[in-house]
């Protein structure tokens, strides 16, 4: 098991670049995580859905995502409340307290998935949530120590040192621990190092020597890692950004500005932009960013479609957008953003809009000519769809509620089972529930190169980038070779006697 000091310490990234090398090496193995905390979520192929991480882990393993692998899924809707996914499905939408008093039926529903699993595979790799030494969520654990008790799986504990004040966060996460917790932990994991390897060693001999365990290897920081992250923390702090490839900003530069919503979802959708050598992105956090000259404008996933819209409308973002339509600037919106381009969302059954408000509706930004209306059941799942304007065969998947119709405008992407993406009639302004739409390298380059034709730029025959996943995972799985002991580890685990 691995478990974190903090959140966004890299226990998805560990975790998943282990599975990677057991993978590799001969061993069927799957990851799993008891309970997710996460609006970045993915859909199995049987119309599940997971954390993002967790998906992201079982391509690492060279198998398909499995509903067992993330038994539940919390979706922060608010403050103080989230929706459960349990099993896959949404089972209501809970405050704290709810779900302390739901945490008896969510313990049967894990153990009963994490049983399932391990009898299928050889290794299961399990990671941990947030810190296992919040002592005020330890009653009733079902993540970290009381998920490594019930597995009886070793544990290995990672600690980002960019941060500072790693060492303490090790010490006080032990000091904090029961006996039958520390009997479990078998060494530390220093994450994202930058420097001589060297000037650590009396850290790591204090370490040692106070707890009884080794660190077993210091993974230094990886730029240009190009791996999809779950966590928000990098994404709201801006590091996300700047862990990219650093790029020369100038005229010739395309910039996408990505709006900042409160309870933004799936931003991993822009990953394969970033990863282009001639984009931009900016992130919006007020109508007053909106100033700067864009190419591009994206309206983003939203877990509270809702909340989000009325968030943007109270900021004031409607009249600099419709601005920016009728100046030429591109305008796209992602799931939630593609409901909030229309002119109203309907909520009949109040889904998301409050019972105490009285509404049925609530207008939209009216950008796209669409409406789109609530319904209790969520479209959860995988397709492989035309894009008609570029012609070019793209692959992603829905996970949202509600379901739009287009009154003006052009479907640009259509199905058996609904719409999933329209324009305006000048396609400047689109939309789509498609999640993971630019990983497809052919329609991300028609894209971008409608944008480079806007701006008059050189347009290239063939992509400059071909996003590949897969290729990431190896690279990870050979940076953590060469700085873990990965025969100490095997050995932990019980893969070497």
């Amino acid at each position: 098991m691995i478990q974190g000091t903090a959140s966004n310490a890299g226990k998805s990234i560990i975790t998943a670049g282990l599975c990677r090398i057991l993978y590799q090496e001969g061993y069927s193995v799957a990851p799993f995580k008891a309970q997710n905390m996460s609006n970045n979520s993915a859909v199995t192929l049987k119309g599940k859905e997971i954390g993002r991480a967790q998906a992201l882990q079982a391509r690492a393993c060279n198998i398909n995502p499995d509903v067992r692998m993330n038994p539940i899924l919390l979706k922060p809707s608010s403050d103080t409340g989230s929706q459960v996914i349990l099993n896959g499905l949404p089972a209501g939408n809970m405050t704290v307290k709810n779900w302390k008093d739901f945490k008896k039926k969510a313990r049967v529903v894990v153990e009963e998935n994490y049983d399932n699993l391990a009898l299928e595979y050889d290794v299961i790799i399990i990671e941990g949530a947030g810190s296992p030494a919040e002592v005020n969520l330890k009653e009733n654990d079902i993540v970290n120590m009381g998920m490594a008790r019930y597995a009886n799986a070793p544990v290995m504990i990672v600690g980002d040192i960019d941060r500072g004040g790693l060492y303490a966060s090790f010490i006080g996460t032990m000091v904090i621990f029961e006996e039958w917790e520390r009997n479990l932990v078998k060494g530390f994991i220093v994450n994202r190092f930058r420097g001589d390897e060297t000037l650590l060693s009396s850290a790591h001999n204090y370490l040692t020597e106070y707890t009884g365990n080794p660190v077993l290897g210091t993974v230094p920081f990886i730029p240009d890692l190009n791996l999809p992250e779950e966590d928000s923390v990098s994404f709201k702090d801006g590091s996300y950004f700047t862990q990219t490839k650093s790029k020369q900003i100038s005229d010739s530069v395309i910039k996408i500005g990505l709006i900042d919503l409160p309870y933004i979802s799936n931003f991993t959708d822009m990953d394969p932009l970033m990863q282009e050598y001639d984009v931009e992105i900016v992130l919006i956090k007020s109508p007053e960013d909106l100033k700067d000259k864009f190419d591009c404008i994206i309206i983003p996933g939203s877990k509270n479609t809702a909340s989000d819209l009325s968030w943007l409308i109270k900021k004031g973002f409607s009249k600099p957008l419709k601005n920016m339509k009728d100046d030429d600037v591109t305008i796209i919106g992602i799931c939630g953003g593609f409901q909030m381009l229309g002119n109203r969302i309907l909520d009949p059954e109040h889904i998301e809009l409050s019972t105490e408000s009285k509404k049925d509706y609530m207008s939209g930004l009216g950008i796209l000519d669409i409406e789109t209306t609530f319904y209790p059941e969520k479209q959860l799942a995988h397709k492989k769809v035309l894009h008609t304007p570029s012609n070019c065969h793209i692959s992603g998947y829905e996970i949202h509620h509600g379901i739009s119709h287009i009154k003006q405008g052009k479907v640009i992407i259509d199905s058996n089972e609904g719409l999933i993406g329209a324009s305006s009639i000048d396609g400047k302004v689109w939309g789509t529930y498609l999640h993971g739409i630019f990983d497809a390298n052919e329609f991300r380059h028609w894209f971008l190169n409608q944008l480079r034709k806007d701006k008059g730029l050189p347009v290239p025959d063939k992509p400059s980038l071909i996003y590949d996943i897969d290729a990431s995972l190896d690279r990870l799985a050979d940076i953590l070779r060469e700085n873990l002991d990965i025969k100490q580890i095997k050995t932990i685990i019980g893969l070497v006697l």
